[in-house]
């Protein structure tokens, strides 16, 4: 008599394959949850970009100094204007001097800051010929993006 040879998965053929799959299933589940959890970061980031450029853009609309005129002719330390003030720090907000050290954490889960810095070296004027306005948004996990501008005393 001859034996017949079945065709068919051993018991431990079996349990390997369910090791190997479970190992596999944990892997993708763990990418999926990753991905949704962050999913949400480019909306967030593009609203701090907006917001960020919007303060910057309110900022860059103001005059250059306190002395300034309405116009900007003649520009203050000019020969024929007034001394400027430099950067000052006051609460009618008129001019880009103004707001330095200004934060805004009204917006949620964002806090803007916006810091004002003489820098005329940098454009290859007088000092005080120019200023540096850096706005920082900052998001609730940490990160933050920063857009900086320069305005011209012209």
């Amino acid at each position: 008599m001859r034996l017949r040879r079945c065709s068919g998965v051993t018991l431990i053929e079996t349990i390997v394959f369910l090791v190997i799959v479970s190992i596999a299933l944990g892997v993708l589940v763990r990418v999926y949850t990753y991905a949704v959890i962050n999913s949400v970061d480019p909306l967030v980031r593009t609203r701090a970009l907006g917001l960020a450029q919007a303060q910057l853009d309110e900022i860059m609309s103001r005059k250059f100094d306190e002395n300034t005129p309405t116009g900007g002719v003649p520009a203050c330390d000019s020969t024929l204007g007034v001394a400027c003030a430099g950067i000052s720090s006051d609460t009618d907000y008129d001019d880009v001097g103004d707001y330095n050290g200004y934060v805004n954490s009204s917006y949620a889960n964002h806090t803007l800051t916006v810091s004002v810095t003489v820098a005329g070296a940098d454009l290859g004027l007088p000092a005080a010929q120019a200023r540096l306005v850096s706005v920082r948004a900052t998001v609730s996990g940490g990160d933050s993006l920063t857009l900086s501008a320069y305005k011209t005393n012209f």
